[in-house]
């Protein structure tokens, strides 16, 4: 498998999407811009340590950006020369999950989107789901067990450098304002992997879902479960607790978590209202949530405001940005 990791074809394609995505720099400085310049210059050793088990990742510069709600999450960004690399087994693997990933599984997968994630959540509630289990992974992103995730990644990946090279990057130091620290559990969000190995790890949530009959809708790792009585819902709610915590040992955030009633639940900055036509009891349309109404307000001012230092061209880039999301 490594062979193919670190095919020519591969790692230029790899090169081509890295610079697509744009993105900061990481520890060592080095922009995206750079990077096709740097593949030609160094592939050869850069393959050779590679096979041989000598390549060490850089650590990953770690940094805060903002919450809607206020807070900060942090944001891991590794060297474009590790994204290039990550992004090479990315495109190896993928297919290998990729084929057993559930299709109520909407995030980070080949035409699945967002909108397809909260259109079957409204066919699922108009279809008289209407008691939703609503559950919050507490900081995913930070608690991903990596035993656990590793011996998922065996069962497909038998090629014991590739599997070398993706605990490296597990483990690999976050650089937090200055200081190094150890990292022993998570997957850094911003490297290219991470979206990947999130629905690996939830795929088995996805397994336990279905084999026990449920509706359900998950995009990365948002999740709802859609029942059709309060006493149905707490049951299935009690069951996922435990099975969150003991199999694959990951927190739930019990403050935003519950039973909710569709006018109470929100999905991926949308929310529900009936419709209000006469003949159709029970039935809800989709409109956009207020909290999304005043996040995208704020971001509009905030580069239309006349006192913004930006020239008519940047405001339109900017705009655009907000826009595409």
């Amino acid at each position: 498998m490594i062979e193919k990791v670190v095919n020519r074809l591969n790692l230029r394609k790899a090169c081509r999407q890295v610079m697509s995505n744009k993105g900061s720099a990481g520890v060592d400085g080095m922009p995206t811009q750079k990077l096709e310049n740097y593949l030609l210059l160094n592939r050869e050793q850069l393959v050779a340590t590679i096979q041989t088990n000598s390549y060490l990742p850089s650590p990953i510069l770690g940094i805060d950006i903002p919450k809607s709600n206020g807070k900060t999450r942090l944001l891991g960004i590794p060297t474009v020369t590790d994204r290039l690399l990550q992004q090479a087994v990315h495109q190896v693997i993928m297919p290998l999950f990729e084929m057993e990933f559930k299709p109520n599984s909407y995030g980070f997968r080949p035409s699945c989107n967002a909108q397809q994630a909260v259109q079957q959540a409204q066919l699922n509630i108009n279809a008289g789901y209407q008691h939703i289990v609503d559950i919050d992974l507490k900081n995913f992103f930070d608690e991903v067990d990596h035993c656990i995730l590793l011996q998922l990644l065996y069962k497909k990946v038998k090629c014991p450098t590739t599997l070398r090279l993706i605990r490296k990057w597990l483990r690999a130091p976050i650089l937090i304002k200055g200081r190094l620290v150890k990292r022993r559990k998570g997957v850094p969000q911003g490297s290219p992997l991470s979206p990947l190995l999130s629905n690996i790890l939830l795929h088995e949530l996805d397994k336990e879902l279905e084999q026990q009959s449920l509706r359900y809708v998950r995009y990365a790792d948002d999740f709802s479960i859609y029942t059709k009585s309060k006493a149905t819902a707490r049951k299935v709610g009690n069951k996922i607790y435990l099975f969150l915590q003991n199999k694959l040992k990951l927190p739930i955030n019990r403050e935003k978590s519950g039973i909710r009633k569709p006018v109470q639940f929100e999905l991926l900055g949308y929310k529900l209202v009936p419709t209000y036509i006469k003949g159709e009891k029970g039935q809800y349309q989709l409109v956009v949530s207020e909290k999304s109404w005043k996040n995208l307000k704020l971001k509009v001012k905030a580069i239309t405001r006349k006192t913004s230092p930006y020239s008519f061209e940047e405001r339109i880039v900017k705009l655009k940005e907000i826009q595409r999301g």
